[in-house]
């Protein structure tokens, strides 16, 4: 099992960027998919973006390709999610987890999240 700890989040302007990290637990983090997701208040948690166990193959939601950049560090057991051009309705909570890249959903359980807050 991997326990998850996300860190990063905080209040920016928008246009500004964000560069969260995941730090992960456990010696088999290199074997999973890894992927970010976010819940917005009165929300449903959504996908954000996912990278291979190798770091060679990424897939990201509509509303954030292009902005959004996500990639892992197997040795350092972390995978980051650099964000840019934040807009408000980027404001949540930010969650990773182990995913399953085929069908982008999560399989493991999720950390405490990190609050990214978006000004207008």
């Amino acid at each position: 099992q991997v326990q998850l700890v996300e860190s990063g989040g905080g209040l920016v302007q928008a246009g500004g960027s964000l560069r969260l990290s995941c730090a992960a637990s456990g010696r088999t983090f290199s074997s999973y998919g890894m992927g970010w997701f976010r819940q917005a208040p009165g929300k449903e948690r959504e996908f954000v973006g996912a990278v291979s166990w190798s770091g060679g193959i990424t897939y990201y939601a509509g509303s954030v390709k292009g902005r959004f950049t996500i990639s892992r560090e197997n040795a350092k057991n972390t995978v980051y999610l650099q964000m840019n051009s934040l807009k408000p309705e980027d404001t949540a909570v930010y969650y990773c987890a182990a995913t399953d890249i085929a069908t982008r959903r999560p399989v493991s359980s999720w950390g405490q999240g990190t609050q990214v807050t978006v000004s207008s």
